[in-house]
């Protein structure tokens, strides 16, 4: 956006943090090879740390998952301010022409305050069958509502979602636009993006796309009580109720997912709140401490980043100024200016290069919808070419060993929008060719790894994180002529 600005910077010293438990940070998320993609940490409304592992970078914005629901929650907030609804207000007489024929009195007694805490009524998340529909609206509400509502915790996207479809049907505006005029414009954020259903309406529960900094000026704003340069942007009665304990999640285990739950805020420990997304996207705010901690990632183990933070930040975040120490400053320094994302290294080449060279294999039917692949090498890298039905062929580059950029359009992140990859490939074994696909502007990194087999391509297709941990498609190309 034109107003865009960045927070103040210091050293951490100056907000009473020392570096060396910055330092101690980063070690831990180094030996516990956990994939962070970016933090930033913020004291007293000022940056005190922040660092991006190459090949991310400040200015790419990241897909935020569910992180996306604290700002949907946010919008709601300013609408009730604004008078156009309430928390009180039954969810389905905003949808008079979308309510099933029969109104069971849980979907009924459903309130707009019940979709916020997730205490819909549903047993479990509805998403799944809700998007089978193309009217998400029509199938939320068809959904059996099997308990009372406000009795039960069941995380649910799709009651995200209702309060965008509410968010838009009370202001006529979607929901990003409604949020860019009250809340991106005076933080000065980015210009943002959001997925949305088949017909416009901003998914809510996720598919929101903002910078690391964008992030942490969210949960600036959250820390202030919702004033901003001397603004109130947001009421300081909806903070407080939005991040207090609304209902209780917990179901025996000891972590920072059953500490309660507020209006689409995470209860932590510690006494903290935060929103948080899938494969650790992170906006810790720590009203204790007056911090705030933006995190972006590609982890399976989100638990582990939280503990990391709260076994290495947390102690240091306790004191007034300190004095600086150079030396440790300027470690410190060093460090955070040489975070990065390694590709795989193995052999730079193989012989089989020659007879993979130009080849275009038709891949047999695939859960990608991946047609062709190809292969083009020059001594400085290759070309993968990657053919499919929606988007014709996409070409990558791919360093030997080292990231190359592009632009391309992939069906399976962001919708299809068009966004940045890092290749890069390596020889395993003179049999078997491993290439690396880094998303940047999302947790995911794709790898295909290639042997031949006779006149077939045998390629095996994993990422760093999915829904499905750990899982590996099996695929398999014939080849035609030379291109």
């Amino acid at each position: 956006m034109e107003n865009q600005v960045r927070l103040p910077r210091t050293t951490p010293e100056a907000l009473g943090v020392s570096s060396s438990a910055i330092i101690g940070f980063l070690d831990a998320v180094r030996e516990q090879q956990v994939e962070l993609h970016s933090f930033m940490l913020l004291r007293r409304g000022q940056v005190a740390a922040e660092g991006w592992w190459a090949p991310y970078r400040p200015e790419y914005p990241h897909m935020l998952f569910s992180l996306s629901k604290s700002f949907t929650s946010t919008a709601i907030g300013l609408a009730e301010a604004e008078g156009l609804l309430s928390v009180n207000d039954p969810v389905i007489g905003f949808f008079p022409n979308e309510v099933p024929n029969t109104v069971s009195d849980n979907l009924a007694a459903m309130e707009i305050r019940h979709l916020l805490m997730m205490g819909t009524g549903h047993a479990a998340d509805v998403t799944g069958s809700v998007q089978k529909d193309d009217n998400w609206v029509k199938g939320f509400l068809r959904e059996p509502v099997e308990y009372a509502p406000g009795t039960h915790f069941a995380y649910n996207s799709a009651a995200t979602y209702m309060l965008a479809a509410i968010l838009q049907q009370v202001t006529g505006q979607p929901l990003l636009a409604y949020l860019k005029q009250r809340l991106f414009a005076p933080l000065g954020l980015s210009e943002g993006t959001w997925e949305t259903c088949p017909r416009g309406i901003a998914a809510g529960g996720w598919g929101l796309n903002l910078t690391t900094e964008d992030i942490a000026k969210f949960g600036q704003l959250y820390l202030q009580r919702g004033e901003w340069e001397g603004e109130q942007i947001l009421p300081a009665a909806w903070v407080e109720k939005a991040t207090s304990f609304q209902i209780s999640n917990d179901d025996g285990r000891a972590n920072d997912w059953t500490q309660g739950y507020g209006y689409q805020f995470w209860r932590s420990r510690h006494g903290a709140y935060r929103g948080d997304g899938a494969f650790g996207q992170y906006c810790i705010v720590m009203p204790e401490q007056e911090a705030v901690l933006a995190v972006t990632s590609g982890v399976a183990d989100m638990q582990a980043v939280l503990d990391i933070v709260w076994d290495k930040l947390l102690p240091a975040l306790s004191g007034s100024s300190l004095e600086p120490e150079a030396a440790v400053q300027a470690e410190l320094a060093g460090r955070l200016k040489d975070l990065r994302i390694d590709p795989s290294q193995a052999e730079p080449s193989s012989p089989n290069e020659a007879k993979l060279e130009g080849r275009i294999y038709h891949l047999e039917a695939n859960e990608l919808g991946l047609g062709t692949i190809a292969l083009r090498f020059t001594d400085q890298g290759a070309e993968l070419v990657i053919g499919s039905d929606r988007f014709g062929d996409q070409a990558i580059r791919l360093g030997r060993g080292r990231w190359e950029s592009s632009r391309v359009r992939i069906e399976s992140v962001l919708q299809g929008a068009e966004q940045r990859v890092e290749g890069s490939f390596t020889w395993k074994d003179s049999e078997t060719l491993r290439i690396e696909m880094m998303h940047v502007q999302t947790p995911f990194t794709y790898a295909f790894e290639c042997r031949l087999d006779g006149e077939a391509l045998e390629l095996q297709f994993s990422a760093n994180v999915a829904w499905e941990p750990g899982k590996v498609l099996k695929m398999t190309g014939h080849a035609a002529a030379i291109a």
